[in-house]
């Protein structure tokens, strides 16, 4: 899980573009862009120019008709969605500027353990290593591990926390990170039960999605105080809700990769303990590997099932951002349904598209 791919369905950005949020985002991709460029210039104390590339531009006066705005929103669309939570949550400007850091290295350090798990070449760091793709892995992941560290020494040497509070960060991201890659772990090799979508919402999603999102509370839940740690904390729960949906919807993504390495899918589990049995007959035959997994299959053969777990997805997100309404975030619960259906890769796009067609939340 690696907060990103984001935003590919350009419907979903016209829409959202139509609707002023592109515009309300503005200060926090402003902020989020030049907490990207300051951790890539401290790639200059930590990593010598072989082994880097250039930067690529950032949108860091966080206007939204520059060229690079877009590509940047749709990468880091969560981690500015997060910026922009914190400040109606009543967090300060120096803090926001600091969380913004943190959480790009977070993102970094989750997209690199990723690639190692899905054998994938992603980088949010300007690095140049050749052909070697686990090598890039490897590299981008120890060289977060030291900025996350510059970053909140940066905190420690102005004076806004102390060394024992930057500790507990390090030792809070690291526990969390920890239970989320357990989890990644224990399907190494396939998986021999198929928990019942409920079980597997709670033991998986809200762990693999839900605290995936929840790692960017973790500076906030030390560091704030007061009113404003009662709003984070009360937060936090409804961010987790976002993230189990991005989870579920990664899983009709992934239907075919994950029936190929038999790992947990949730459209997987909602075709074995309640699909029709040309649906479960269809599911046995690829489980046990008695026909390939071919492209499309989940829109030609199982699309009853996957209409049902996106009906959780749009479950989760709209408890979620009417619960942050009610926290005073401003952005509409009525355009949960299409964050939805944006967030997923290419191929998402299109498959989101076809399972929505015709259906009442189409």
């Amino acid at each position: 899980m690696t907060l990103s791919p984001v935003f590919r369905s350009q419907d979903a950005v016209r829409l959202l573009q139509e609707e002023g949020i592109w515009d309300r985002l503005a200060p926090a991709i402003a902020d989020q862009a030049r907490a990207v460029a300051t951790v890539h210039e401290d790639l200059d104390a930590i990593l010598a120019p072989t082994f880097r590339r250039p930067a690529p531009p950032t949108p860091v006066d966080g206007r939204v008709d520059r060229p690079e705005a877009l590509p940047f929103l749709q990468e880091y669309f969560f981690l500015i969605l997060f910026r922009s939570l914190f400040e109606a949550l009543g967090i300060d400007a120096v803090r926001l500027e600091r969380y913004a850091q943190v959480n790009f290295c977070i993102k970094g350090t989750i997209t690199a353990a990723d690639n190692i798990f899905d054998e994938q070449g992603k980088s949010l760091l300007p690095l140049d290593t050749g052909n070697g793709t686990r090598f890039l892995s490897i590299l981008q992941l120890m060289c977060f591990e030291r900025l996350i560290r510059r970053v909140l020494d940066r905190g420690v040497d102005s004076g806004e926390f102390g060394a024992s509070e930057r500790d507990e960060i390090l030792k809070g991201l690291l526990d969390l990170m920890a239970q989320i890659g357990q989890l990644e772990g224990s399907e190494e090799g396939g998986v021999d039960e198929i928990p019942t979508p409920e079980a597997m919402v709670d033991g998986v999603h809200r762990v693999r999605g839900g605290a995936l999102f929840a790692l960017a509370f973790v500076p906030p839940a030390v560091l704030e105080t007061g009113a404003t740690l009662d709003q984070v904390r009360a937060a936090e729960p409804a961010v987790a809700r976002l993230g189990t949906a991005f989870q579920i919807v990664d899983d009709l993504t992934d239907f075919e990769f994950d029936v190929g390495r038999r790992s947990h899918n949730l459209l997987v589990a909602q075709v074995h303990h309640y699909g029709s049995p040309e649906e479960q007959a269809l599911l046995k035959a690829l489980w046990v590997g008695d026909r390939p997994v071919e492209g499309g299959i989940v829109e030609e053969s199982f699309q009853h099932s996957a209409r049902a777990v996106l009906e959780r997805a749009y479950d989760e997100a709209r408890t979620s951002f009417r619960d942050l309404a009610e926290l005073g975030f401003w952005f509409p619960e009525e355009l949960a349904d299409e964050v939805v259906h944006a967030i997923v890769g290419l191929d998402g796009v299109r498959r989101m598209a076809r399972l929505t067609a015709g259906s009442p939340e189409a």
